[in-house]
């Protein structure tokens, strides 16, 4: 196995098979947006969810438009002349499979490599696909949501498969961009706007990232994201309602 640099077009394959490599991802619901997701439960936040599970992971088929949720995450994207390309770094080997089986089911090639802190980087090529993602989210070349963005399921799965991480025994943490300050309030809204308001953690308190909590809405994230990709650990995934 080689390893492709960043700057390939990418026919890397995922780094080796602590666990069998999946099919493409399938997605999440998501709703109508709601109350704004600051720190702990929303009574408002709830009412939204109860009324969002149209738009599941799998209610729809794969679309660019989905790699949104690795922006609202720890994912950045970078513009080049009329293209943009998207990179994100996650920290277990199953999931550069998942990421690049998603990138894949969208049209787009990727490519990882490993980086420091038994990390790994997965990038796609510089491509036109891209280029509206970028601009939505761009001011410059700080990275900030645009004011319509909200969090369906499939979002919801690619944000969860980067950065997603159980807290036991019944939270969940999904990590936001370390210098991202201005994209973390509305993130958070857009969060509670699909029934799953968190509390957001600091970078001292083992963020940046938000905490989702309760019973409820730990069904309601693992309704929206649905079943697990067949890379990930069972215990890294949320547990089906």
């Amino acid at each position: 196995m080689s390893l492709s640099g960043f700057g390939d077009t990418g026919k890397a394959e995922p780094p080796p098979a602590l666990f069998p490599a999946p099919e493409a991802d399938a997605p999440a619901p998501a709703r109508r947006r709601g109350g704004p997701a600051r720190n702990g439960p929303s009574s408002q936040g709830d009412d939204a969810g109860r009324q969002l599970v149209f738009f599941g992971a799998e209610a729809a088929e794969p679309a660019v438009a989905d790699l949104a949720g690795l922006l609202a995450g720890p994912g950045e994207v970078v513009r080049m002349g009329g293209t943009a390309r998207l990179s994100v770094q996650v920290d277990a080997a199953w999931r550069v499979h998942v990421l690049v089986a998603e990138l894949a089911a969208r049209g787009l090639a990727a490519s990882w490599e490993p980086t420091e802190g038994e990390r790994h980087a997965v990038r796609t090529s510089y491509t036109r696909v891209l280029k509206p993602l970028a601009v939505a989210w761009l001011h410059g070349s700080t990275k900030r949501p645009p004011a319509t963005f909200h969090l369906t399921g499939r979002r919801l799965r690619l944000w969860l498969a980067a950065a997603g991480t159980p807290e036991p025994p019944d939270a969940f943490l999904l990590s936001l961009g370390a210098d991202e300050q201005e994209c973390w309030e509305p993130i958070g809204v857009a969060l509670a706007a699909a029934g799953l308001a968190g509390e957001l953690l600091g970078p001292g308190e083992g963020g940046p990232a938000y905490r989702i909590t309760g019973r409820r809405r730990l069904a309601r994230l693992a309704e929206l994201v649905g079943a697990p990709p067949r890379a990930a650990p069972p215990t890294a995934w949320p547990p089906p309602p």
